[in-house]
């Protein structure tokens, strides 16, 4: 199977036989499997691993007591959900699925040892926590400043790119599974008026969203009504000084 998780990282650097030794291992650890929307972690949880999505789709949420949610982060197969984790006492928001998923449970003690044991690993894990920070700047950014269609073509280019570092798109088309609902608490917009800016991009002939499947039609179009930089993902191979060779 294609791990996803060395694949993302390899955007950074590339690793030694001894690393890629090291981060298969982890990925095998503590494999669960859950449905889809099923809590992985709730806010006030004492985290004791770091989960690695390997297969499916999960977010991070806040959510108040009346019901209201606001989708925080996507979680994409490759990714890990707080690797930095354990400097908390207590989770300060949850993390659920939104499809069936497979995942690993690293534990501290085996990420420090990875860590210890190569520098290049560890360096390469702060760029993934500061990869899913500056993808959390430029969602706050959206919120605060896109429009509705921006908001909507930006996170469709975004989620294009992410899913094309781990190998899976098709061209610019990808599986999109998430409702109306889940865009609508994750781009701060009520379902009707993510039903309404939906089928003015599908009208532009911008998009088509069937199924599962989202197809982008015209990229470099959609990329420039989003007012989408791509810099901010930071998947150019930033870490090349690190490279093992």
């Amino acid at each position: 199977m294609d791990n996803r998780f060395i694949r993302k990282l390899e955007n950074f650097t590339r690793f030694s036989e001894a690393d890629l030794k090291a981060l298969e291992d982890a990925s095998a650890q503590g494999i669960r499997r859950l449905g889809a929307r099923e809590d992985i972690v709730l806010e006030g949880d004492e985290p004791r691993y770091v989960n690695l999505l390997l297969e499916g789709w999960a977010c991070r949420y806040k959510q108040f007591q009346d019901g209201r949610r606001q989708i925080i982060a996507f979680f994409l197969p490759g990714d890990l959900c707080d690797p930095h984790i354990f400097t908390l006492r207590r989770m300060d928001h949850a993390v659920a699925t939104l499809t069936p998923v497979t995942l690993a449970r690293i534990s501290q003690e085996r990420i420090e040892a990875i860590t210890t044991a190569s520098p290049r690993v560890a360096e390469t894990l702060w760029w993934a926590m500061l990869h899913t920070t500056a993808i959390q700047r430029e969602w706050t950014v959206s919120l605060g400043q896109r429009s509705a269609v921006e908001r909507l073509a930006h996170l469709f280019c975004e989620l294009h790119l992410r899913l094309r570092a781990v190998g899976l798109t098709e061209a610019t088309s990808y599986e999109l599974p998430v409702t109306q609902a889940d865009l609508a608490d994750t781009l701060g917009l009520s379902s009707v008026h993510v039903n309404r800016t939906l089928q003015e991009l599908r009208t532009s002939g911008q998009i088509t969203w069937k199924g599962r499947r989202l197809t982008i039609h015209d990229l470099p179009a959609l990329t420039a009504l989003a007012l989408f930089d791509p810099a901010y993902l930071h998947l150019d191979h930033e870490g090349a000084h690190l490279d093992a060779h």
